[in-house]
């Protein structure tokens, strides 16, 4: 017998600890890459380092760090721990809930509803990153970010792991 961790639970099966790395990596790499594409590119209210910068001052503080490059790679830690936060609470309730496995599109898209409504009536305010968003398009387009991002990869990657699971 064998101390080492199983990366998959039977031949071609993801285990949970792979799934759940996988949703939140996926995830918050497509959040992070569309913030920056729309917020810094497109849009040019910010620049990149910036944008990673405040999450990290929101986070830690504005002296938490002496370096401008520290801020923002722990901005990238903070955004990257949210994602996994979210994909873990997933993934524990999608068996629990049957909408989440016979809708699996809509409720990754509702789920990202979910978590825009997590994060800007509750995290960013209690942060001070930002207060609740008034504006209309400023709320669907994070709304819809989030829907694409983060709700629809977590819910088809999460709904895979446990259709293989009860295959044979």
């Amino acid at each position: 017998m064998s101390n080492t961790i199983a990366t998959t639970s039977r031949v071609g099966h993801p285990s949970a600890i792979e799934t759940i790395l996988t949703a939140g990596f996926i995830a918050g790499c497509l959040d992070l890459l569309t913030a920056i594409l729309v917020y810094s590119v497109a849009m040019q209210r910010t620049t990149d380092t910036k944008l990673l910068q405040g999450i990290g001052r929101a986070a830690f503080g504005s002296n938490a760090f002496d370096r401008e490059t520290s801020v923002a790679l722990s901005g990238v830690a903070v955004h990257f721990f949210i994602a996994f936060s979210f994909t873990i609470f997933y993934f524990f309730i999608f068996p629990y809930i049957p909408f989440l496995r016979s809708q699996r599109i809509i409720s990754g898209l509702l789920y990202g509803i979910f978590a825009w409504c997590v994060m800007n009536l509750a995290v960013l305010p209690l942060l001070h990153i930002a207060n609740i968003p008034h504006k209309w398009d400023s709320m669907i387009r994070g709304a819809v970010i989030l829907m694409f991002c983060i709700g629809l990869p977590i819910s088809l990657i999460v709904s895979r792991y446990y259709i293989l699971k009860h295959q044979p």
